[in-house]
């Protein structure tokens, strides 16, 4: 059932109309009046009712979309995608319920241990004050480049090969809002309704959203302990979006036998792979592995963003493809009227051309790998995956009991992500997911993980009658060790 609200389109304002839209319906969902999981009226009807062409509406859906406001579901319409939530009115507390599946800001006093954001506290710098300014003084542009900015794309294509190994001419690679917004872009170029795409599950929900809402039929494609399970994958795949450097959520981190078999796979089914590498750059045991498009670049398009590397704010991504397909989709983004603002495109190549970038990237590797440190020796007896590599680990912990942690972590002011809230079907893994870029210090991690190890500890269920109890390096799970290694990768 789709819920009627009023919106108004003022065909006498400066603002676009499908800009309008947008603004209104994001503040509809911010304010509450549109909940997660209602139902949008179609385009069709909407225009209809606003008395405008289709396109605004559809622009206007595709935006929020992109942003991950909404989300398309199969033969059945537009939906707020399920974890938006209102902002608290003032004064007032959020209804309770499992810390995780709402992404609201944490409050003064919490520790926030939910995974996919980036310490920012470190940002504070000259060089970083410097980049904004001198772009800030960057005269505008009379039109914008769909490609992004030429001189940002020259940098970037340096730094990628120095980081990530990936040799990409410059026509090959697009400026993104970020690696969702670049999904979406390749999604509208090569998809077409109906057509069966790939997503890891559990994976990054947001991504299914996006594809969803370019008519795709999603299929849902297990994971292990290692990442994407390539054996078993569908021969009438158009697209398979994978995060191969750490599988979010579960950490894994996809062998190199296993990255040729799914290129060969992609090569025998004409199939594309999305590879999203959205923190790549981090790793704790061994040097990071090279990216999927670095071994096949005619049939991987490569995504990154800035957000884990500096911040979500930002707003800059980058799309890495065959100099074809970038130009098809550079096409298909002018008819969006898709754009990434130009002041923080030039903010970030200053970053880059002054060799800031990557001074920052190698003190981030040095904090995420003590923070790192932090989380798994406070979370000492609990079993671990996905620990080597990334800014987020999972800990295993059977399905009410990790329910009734992510709860009462909550009440005590820690924020933990519940891994159902992963899963778009039935639960192949149980467990919470604990990020370690957010949180303010140190002390404050160290702090919030004792906490949740103190509910996991407590919640677990008695052991039965002959087995030992779980202490030192035991698993609560009881059936695999403690994973556990310092910021040099040797044992703890």
């Amino acid at each position: 059932m789709s819920i009627d609200l009023p919106l108004t389109i003022d065909r006498a304002a400066a603002q676009p109309m499908n800009a309008q839209l947008v603004g209104q319906l994001r503040a509809a969902m911010r304010e509450g009046r549109l909940a997660a999981g209602e139902r949008l009226p179609a385009s069709r009807a909407l225009a209809a009712l606003l008395g405008v062409s289709r396109t605004v509406v559809t622009e206007a859906y595709e935006q929020l979309y992109a942003e991950g406001w909404l989300e398309g579901r199969h033969g059945s319409g537009t939906y707020v995608t399920d974890g938006v939530a209102a902002d608290p009115a003032p004064g007032r507390e959020p209804p309770r319920g499992l810390a995780g599946r709402t992404r609201r800001p944490a409050r003064p006093g919490e520790v926030d241990l939910r995974p996919g954001m980036a310490w920012v506290g470190a940002l504070d710098t000259p060089a970083w004050r410097r980049a904004w300014r001198l772009a800030a003084g960057m005269p505008p542009q009379q039109r914008q480049e769909p490609h992004g900015v030429p001189e940002l794309r020259v940098a970037l294509a340096e730094y990628i090969r120095r980081s990530r190994g990936v040799v990409c001419p410059v026509d090959g690679l697009l400026i993104t809002r970020g690696a969702t917004n670049g999904l979406d872009l390749l999604a509208a170029t090569v998809l077409r309704p109906g057509d069966r795409v790939g997503v890891e599950e559990p994976g990054y929900r947001r991504a299914r959203s996006v594809l969803e809402g370019r008519g795709a039929e999603i299929v849902s494609c297990p994971v292990d302990e290692h990442g994407l399970i390539v054996d078993g994958l569908a021969d009438d795949l158009r697209l398979v979006y994978t995060t191969p450097s750490h599988q979010y959520p579960m950490g894994g981190v996809l062998p190199v036998p296993r990255r040729q078999a799914l290129l060969a796979w992609a090569r025998r089914t004409g199939a594309l792979i999305a590879e999203d590498d959205y923190d790549g750059e981090f790793r704790y045991d061994v040097a990071p592995l090279p990216a999927l498009y670095g071994l096949d670049p005619d049939v991987v398009v490569y995504l990154g963003t800035s957000a884990k590397i500096l911040t979500a704010d930002m707003g800059v991504g980058w799309l890495v493809g065959r100099p074809d397909l970038v130009a098809a989709i550079a096409l298909r983004r002018e008819e969006l009227n898709d754009r990434t603002a130009v002041v923080p495109q030039h903010a970030l190549r200053l970053f880059l051309e002054r060799g800031d970038l990557d001074r920052h990237v190698r003190r981030m590797r040095g904090e995420y790998a003590r923070r790192r440190e932090v989380v798994v020796r406070a979370l000492d007896g609990l079993r671990l995956r996905g620990d080597t590599a990334g800014l987020h680990l999972v800990v295993d912990l059977p399905h009410a009991v990790a329910e009734r942690v992510a709860r009462d972590a909550a009440d005590r002011g820690v924020l933990v992500d519940p891994l159902e809230r992963h899963h778009a079907g039935p639960r192949s893994f149980s467990g919470i997911v604990v990020g370690y870029g957010s949180a303010g210090s140190p002390a404050e991690l160290r702090a919030g993980c004792a906490i949740v190890r103190e509910l996991a500890c407590a919640a677990r269920p008695a052991p039965e009658s002959g087995n030992a109890s779980v202490s030192g390096n035991a698993s609560v799970s009881g059936d695999a060790p403690v994973s556990g290694r310092d910021a040099s990768g040797a044992p703890l």
